[in-house]
């Protein structure tokens, strides 16, 4: 028995390494095939992007979600709305919704649970991402977008994630606010779009005042009709527009 002792500890040692070998050559090609399937996805120009817009409900429980501008040819579009709870917890809301030639869709997300007609609400929310998933006929993937978003409520300073829009009040306003990217704009910019879109929408109607500032190029904002290049502080559509001539 001894004198085989080598041979079966080779064969064994054999086949852990081939094990091995295996499970690494497949990590590798489960990595390329969803870096394959990633780049296969549509590119759409900015011009052609859908406007996303999360307007919170005046105590903070809710966000109502608005999808402009739908030109992109899909069959249905998934929206997912992820947010942390302060235990460090993630929460979910999903949908799907069936596009069939709408421009544009709403929908009430609820920052917690309902069960029997009864809400109950998760508090601390402070932001979370937004993803939308744009379908074929067939469910297969042709393009998406996602974004971090912010929930804010008694702060002076309303910046985005990135700190590339900055907005500074001289007093805290008693509302909820969510700045966030957009994905795309209402109208053609301007000129070269060098920061943004980015959005910042509130629970209420009120004037603001403070300064705002966008880290490249020219500030403009969507007044709704027409961009503006006036630096008021305003809830909108912000964009950074090139300088250059």
């Amino acid at each position: 028995m001894k004198k085989y002792l080598p041979i079966i500890l080779f064969v064994l040692g054999l086949g852990v390494v081939s094990a091995a070998i295996f499970f690494v050559v497949k990590g590798k090609k489960t990595e390329t095939v969803q870096e394959d399937e990633t780049a296969l996805l549509k590119d759409v120009p900015l011009n052609q992007r859908p406007v996303a817009k999360l307007i919170p409900s005046d105590d903070g429980h809710w966000l109502k979600l608005i999808i402009e501008k739908l030109e992109i040819d899909a069959e249905s579009l998934d929206y997912e709305l992820l947010y942390k709870l302060p235990d460090g917890r993630t929460q979910g809301v999903p949908g799907t919704v069936s596009l069939k030639g709408q421009k544009e869709i709403e929908r009430d997300l609820l920052l917690g649970s309902e069960s029997s007609g009864k809400f109950r609400y998760d508090e601390g929310v402070e932001g979370g991402t937004l993803t939308l998933r744009f379908r074929n006929d067939k469910g297969k993937l042709l393009t998406r977008f996602s974004t971090d978003f912010r929930l804010l409520s008694g702060v002076k300073s309303l910046d985005s994630k990135d700190s590339k829009l900055t907005v500074k009040l001289t007093k805290a306003p008693i509302a909820y606010f969510v700045v966030m990217e957009t994905f795309g704009v209402p109208q053609e910019a301007p000129g070269e779009i060098v920061a943004g879109p980015y959005g910042l929408f509130a629970s209420d109607t009120l004037t603001l005042n403070g300064s705002i500032e966008i880290s490249d190029g020219t500030l403009y904002r969507w007044t709704g009709s027409a961009w503006s290049d006036k630096d008021t502080v305003d809830t909108g559509i912000f964009i950074g527009v090139s300088s250059s001539e």
